[in-house]
């Protein structure tokens, strides 16, 4: 079964760093792309960045030029480099990952979410 566990949110000022990392369980990691979503209170869950699995990555536009997506394949780990940390930056960052093909026919596998709150 796929397990995804988040590690390394906590609480930073504003112009900060956090390193979030997330570990798949899953022998086809490095077959997956994986992703990091957001949900900021009273906010819908939205994408944050995503990695194929040849190591592209894609970002929200919000985040462009902060956040850095990257992988591990031979640890089966995912991590979002945090930098230049902002208060609206504030949520719950879930790991994710689809398999399958594209839409709801395919199946997603989440992470529990770690906070990540920044200060001003």
């Amino acid at each position: 079964q796929v397990q995804l566990v988040e590690s390394g949110g906590g609480l930073v000022q504003a112009g900060g760093s956090l390193r979030l990392s997330c570990v798949d369980s899953s022998l086809a990691f490095r077959f997956n792309a994986m992703a990091w979503y957001r949900q900021a209170p009273g906010e819908q869950r939205e994408l944050v960045a995503r990695i194929s699995r040849g190591g592209s990555p894609n970002y929200a536009e919000s985040v462009k030029g902060r956040f850095t997506i990257s992988r591990d394949n031979d640890k089966n780990t995912v991590y979002l480099q945090m930098n230049s940390l902002k208060p609206e930056d504030t949520a719950v960052y879930y790991c994710n990952t689809h398999r399958g093909p594209a839409g709801p026919s395919g199946t997603d596998y989440w992470g529990k979410g770690v906070l990540v709150t920044v200060s001003s």
